[in-house]
């Protein structure tokens, strides 16, 4: 439940904690587009904006003190994703030069079947004692893929396996890409409290207050959102932990037990979050909370130069990611 980084706040005193939330939304929302614009194509340009984009996010999350390793273990939670867009990009694009010699000559078998149910038998009873289990997952991976050219008994049906360059450059490229894209938006919610996420949101979208768009209540939803995230993470995490003390285990279990346990994980969550959010509507009604009704706020932003200077910077990325990307 800790790999899960959305929502999270990490209170500190650096300069990206101080830096106004206004400013702050906007310029990771420019960060992001500046992302989004570099072409997934396999020039070196391509490679070394998109490089120089993910150094600069790594740059922003120790320069905000917060640990490198933190944020990149919080990527466990996609590994799923990124291994299954690298297969995918390696099967699917044909151009460039060919690695190999020739094509793999793929066999799906019996014999490689119960090799594979074998790998992921003793791949989920033994990555709870692997300490880097990122790497044991992407291990087994490759595990499957090779009894598949090694084992070809009793063969069903087959194909071939042809890995070219530009597969694998795209799968690297995308692979930072989302990496980038992640720590960016997981470093916003470091940095930032999510009453202060609800007044940077409500001051950016005032202007479709005039098309009569409720953007406050916009705000309050995506904050309340972020709010909980973490706090329901917290409450899941004390419920498995509560039932692994009465003898219930997540790891060792048939699919029809693990169905069950999953059900009697949903139920009782289900009932806190309702339960909290009946607190929540209580508590906001005691203290005069009405939909629609014009509200101050304690706390007053001002710009400073660190603002000033993170605006006109996030313009001059971007623009020079636009200028690179015309050029090119």
């Amino acid at each position: 439940m800790n790999s899960v980084m959305i929502g999270q706040y990490i209170p500190g005193d650096s300069w990206l904690h101080k830096l106004d939330p206004r400013i702050k939304l906007l310029s990771v929302v420019i960060y992001l587009v500046a992302i989004f614009i570099v072409p997934l194509k396999t020039d070196i340009t391509s490679f070394i904006v998109l490089g120089a984009l993910f150094l600069g996010t790594l740059l922003l999350t120790i320069s905000a003190r917060i640990s490198v390793f933190k944020m990149l273990k919080g990527l466990k939670s996609i590994i799923v994703l990124l291994t299954f867009t690298f297969v995918i990009q390696v099967f699917s694009v044909k151009e460039g030069t060919m690695i190999t010699a020739e094509p793999i000559q793929m066999s799906i078998s019996i014999a490689s079947i119960i090799a594979i149910i074998l790998i992921i038998v003793v791949y989920q009873l033994t990555k709870r004692y692997i300490k880097f289990r990122v790497l044991y997952f992407l291990l087994a991976v490759i595990a499957i893929f090779y009894v598949q050219a090694v084992l070809p008994y009793i063969e069903i049906t087959h194909y071939q396996l042809e890995i070219f360059d530009e597969g694998l450059y795209k799968s690297l490229f995308i692979f930072i890409r989302i990496t980038t894209i992640i720590i960016t938006t997981s470093l916003l919610t470091f940095t930032t409290m999510t009453t202060d996420l609800n007044y940077g949101v409500e001051s950016l979208l005032k202007p479709l207050k005039i098309i009569k768009v409720p953007v406050d209540i916009f705000a309050m939803l995506l904050s309340l959102t972020l709010r909980y995230i973490p706090t329901l993470l917290i409450e899941t995490e004390k419920i498995m932990k509560a039932q692994a003390s009465r003898g219930v285990d997540f790891n060792e279990s048939t699919l029809k037990e693990k169905i069950v346990q999953i059900i009697s994980l949903l139920i009782p969550v289900f009932v806190i979050s309702f339960n909290r959010s009946e607190d929540l509507a209580n508590a906001m009604e005691v203290k005069g909370y009405i939909i629609g009704a014009k509200r101050t706020k304690i706390d007053q932003y001002k710009m400073g130069f660190n603002d000033y200077l993170t605006a006109v910077f996030s313009i001059i990325i971007i623009s020079a990611v636009i200028y690179l990307k015309v050029i090119g």
